[in-house]
C-alpha cells in the first residue's frame, strides 16, 4: 500500500493529523484567508508551496489578527475625525451655525449647559473597513463582496447567453437588454428608443441643438464630454492610445479598437442579408445602403446630385464652394478629401504601407495593391458581352463599351472636341487651349 501524503500547515509548519480541519489558502473565497494574510503580512510568498493550507488554529489566528487590525483602523479613523472637529471648533474664526454650541472666549471652548451637547455617543454599529481603499460597511458580506470585486479583479456575475461578465447586477441587467431587445428608455419628442439612459441623454441634444461642452482654446463645442476630451488632444498633440504591435498612435480608444482589427483580421459586423462582414458598424451601414437599398437620402441644394452618405454629400459641396480644406504642411497641395491628403503625404515621407503578401511589392494606396494582386490571380472578372474583351476593373469595361456604342461623353467647354475618357479631355485642353507644360 502507498503511503498517505502528509499535510503540513503553511503558517506554523506543523503536521495536520487525522481528521483535523484545514483550509486552502489560495481558493477559499468564503473566508478570504489569502487576502487577510497578505493584508498584514504582504511579504509572504504562497506560490512557493503548491496548494498551501492552514490548520484550524492558524485560520482562527489569521481571522483574529485581521479583525484586530480592522478595529485599530476603525478606532484611528474615529479619533482623527474627532480631533479634526475639535480643532475646527477651537478656531475662533469659524462660525458655528449649530444652535447647541456657543463660543464664549478665544481660549476656551464652552458648551451651553442649557442645551444638549452636540457630541453624541459613538455608534454601537460595527463597521468593517477595507484596508486598501476608503470603503466601509456595517455588513461583513458587503466587505467580502467588495474585496472580491475591487481588489481581486473577479467579475462574479455572468451572462447565461454569451461570455459577458460584470461586477454589479445593474451592469448585467443593462447587458441583457442586448439579447432581449428591450428598449425601455424612450424619447418624448420622437420615436427613438434605446436600452440605456446615457444614449437617451445623448439623443435629446439632437432636438435642442444644445452643445454644453465647449473648448477653451477654439470655437469647438459638443453635446458630449467624451468628444470634447478627444478634441482637446488636437491642441495638446497627445495621442494616449498606442498599438502594441505596430507604431500606430491615436486619440480615441474606438480608433485603436478599429485599428487592431487590421492585425487580427476580425470582422464582427455581419450583414443579415448576404455574407458581407465589416470591421466597423459604419462599414456595415454603408454596405447595406449601397447594396441592398436604392435610397439616396442626402441631396445637394445646388444641383441634382444625391447620395447615400452624408460624408459624400459634404465632399460634393466643395465643388460648388471651391473650398479645399485639407492642406499639406510641406508644400502647396490642397484637396477636398482627407484620404487624398494622406496619399499625398506618402510622397514626402516615402512610406508605402500597403504590402503584397506574395511578393515584395509595396504601394502607397489600397487601390494600387488591389490592382497589383490581379497579377498573381490573373483574374479578369469584367467581360464584354459583344466581343472577347476582358478586364480587371468595371471602369475599364465601361470605357471599352464606348468603342461599340460610339459614345463620347467628355466634351470641351471651349471648342467642339469630344472624347471617350476624362484623361483625353485633360490632355486636349492642356495642349490646345492652355499651352501648359507641366513636366520640367
Amino acid at each position: 500500500m502507498g503511503e498517505k501524503s502528509t499535510k503540513i500547515c503553511r503558517i506554523c509548519s506543523l503536521e495536520i493529523v487525522g481528521t483535523e480541519q484545514y483550509y486552502f489558502l489560495n481558493n477559499d473565497n468564503k473566508l478570504m484567508l489569502q487576502f487577510k494574510l497578505l493584508n498584514f503580512l504582504p511579504n509572504i510568498d504562497l506560490s512557493i508551496t503548491p496548494n498551501p493550507i492552514a490548520c484550524n488554529s492558524c485560520m482562527i489566528a489569521i481571522e483574529e489578527i485581521y479583525e484586530f487590525k480592522q478595529l485599530c483602523i476603525q478606532t484611528e479613523t474615529t479619533v482623527r475625525n474627532l480631533g479634526i472637529i475639535k480643532e475646527e471648533l477651537r478656531d475662533d474664526n469659524i462660525k458655528v451655525e449649530l444652535t447647541n454650541l456657543q463660543i464664549i472666549s478665544d481660549n476656551d471652548l464652552e458648551v451651553n449647559k442649557d442645551i444638549p451637547v452636540c457630541f453624541e455617543e459613538p455608534s454601537q454599529t460595527k463597521l468593517y473597513y477595507c484596508y486598501n481603499c476608503n470603503f466601509n460597511s456595517n455588513k461583513k458580506i458587503s466587505l467580502i463582496q467588495h474585496l472580491q470585486v475591487q481588489h481581486t479583479g473577479r467579475k462574479p456575475l455572468k451572462c447565461n447567453i454569451c461570455d459577458y461578465c460584470c461586477t454589479t447586477n445593474y451592469l448585467l441587467k443593462r447587458h441583457m437588454r442586448k439579447h432581449t431587445g428591450e428598449k425601455p428608455f424612450k424619447c418624448n419628442v420622437c420615436d427613438y428608443c434605446c436600452n440605456n439612459r446615457a444614449s437617451l441623454n445623448k439623443h435629446v441634444y439632437r432636438h435642442t441643438d444644445e452643445k454644453p461642452f465647449k473648448c477653451n482654446v477654439c470655437d469647438y463645442s459638443s453635446s458630449r464630454m467624451k468628444n470634447l476630451k478627444i478634441h482637446m488632444y488636437k491642441h495638446t498633440g497627445e495621442k494616449p492610445f498606442k498599438c502594441n504591435i505596430c507604431d500606430y498612435f491615436c486619440t480615441a480608444n474606438s480608433n485603436l479598437t478599429r485599428h487592431m482589427r487590421m492585425h487580427t483580421a476580425e470582422k464582427p459586423f455581419k450583414c443579415n442579408i448576404c455574407d458581407y462582414c465589416g470591421t466597423t458598424k459604419w462599414c456595415l451601414r454603408n454596405h447595406i445602403m449601397r447594396k441592398h437599398t436604392s435610397e439616396k437620402p442626402f441631396k445637394c441644394s445646388v444641383c441634382d446630385y444625391c447620395t447615400k452618405q452624408k460624408k459624400t454629400l459634404k465632399t460634393h459641396m466643395y465643388k460648388h464652394t471651391g473650398e479645399k480644406p485639407f492642406k499639406c504642411n510641406i508644400c502647396d497641395y490642397c484637396c477636398t478629401v482627407s484620404l487624398s491628403l494622406t496619399r499625398h503625404m506618402h510622397m514626402h515621407t516615402g512610406e508605402k504601407p500597403f504590402k503584397c503578401n506574395i511578393c515584395d511589392y509595396c504601394g502607397t494606396t489600397k487601390f494600387g495593391l488591389k490592382l497589383h494582386m490581379y497579377k498573381h490571380t490573373i483574374e479578369k472578372p469584367f467581360k464584354c458581352n459583344i466581343c472577347d474583351y476582358c478586364c480587371i476593373f468595371n471602369y475599364s469595361l465601361t470605357k471599352h463599351m464606348r468603342t461599340h456604342t460610339g459614345e463620347k461623353p467628355f466634351k470641351c467647354n471651349i471648342c467642339e472636341y469630344c472624347c471617350t475618357t476624362n484623361w483625353y479631355l485633360r490632355k486636349h485642353i492642356m495642349h490646345k487651349h492652355t499651352r501648359e507644360k507641366p513636366f520640367k
